[in-house]
């Protein structure tokens, strides 16, 4: 039997691996094999340790589920991140990423992760705190997993009128060719909007 310290330590890291796609109480209590009113406890008294000043996330409900999320009262300081010099370019996964969703949108992350064959969390938050990317709705089925676009920013940004402005991809790829699909969809993404976007 795991202590609550440990059970403490393991939702916490399920909530990391997890992300966006939410961590909904009962699936932490059959994962721990405990009772869902006791992980719902757990995650309440984590919620409260999160909002000490000595954080920089917290723990926040969304459609039921619960998931990390930055404190807004250091949106200032994130938002200096974002302008930076340093973070202006995008980098090759975040523009694979940004090429995939553009094909394939409405798409979930773990779709996107399928295609790549690698974790997207981080160039699909790189993607949202630029606007090229935003939530476009729920998938059907358990746990509602949020479905993402591009917005009209990227449009903008990338010269193009409409997303059907893309360039095609090529008639024969197979849907079970993973990787070459991804490759794929970053080669024409990148012959499509030429050399000004440099890894970071």
């Amino acid at each position: 039997m795991t202590t609550r310290i440990e059970q403490k330590a393991i939702i916490e890291g399920l909530l990391f691996v997890v992300g966006d796609e939410g961590l909904e109480s009962k699936q932490a209590a059959d994962i721990l094999q405990i009772e869902q009113s006791q992980a719902e406890s757990i995650i309440q008294e984590m919620k409260q340790d999160y909002q000490s000043d000595e954080r920089g996330i917290e723990i926040v409900e969304i459609a039921g589920g619960y998931q990390f999320s930055t404190k807004a009262k250091h949106i200032n300081y994130y938002e200096k991140f974002v302008e930076s010099p340093t973070t202006g370019s995008l980098s090759q996964a975040a523009l694979e990423t940004l090429a995939i969703i553009a094909y394939k949108q409405p798409i979930t992350r773990a779709e996107i992760e399928d295609i790549r064959g690698v974790k997207t969390e981080k160039p699909l938050q790189t993607l949202a705190s630029k606007e090229l990317v935003k939530e476009v709705g729920r998938a059907e089925g358990t746990g509602r997993a949020i479905l993402y676009g591009t917005t009209r920013d990227f449009l903008e940004y990338f010269g193009l009128k409409t997303i059907e402005d893309l360039p095609h991809l090529p008639d024969h790829v197979e849907d079970d060719s993973i990787e070459t699909e991804a490759d794929l969809f970053f080669e024409n993404f990148q012959n499509a909007i030429g050399p000004n976007n440099e890894e970071e």
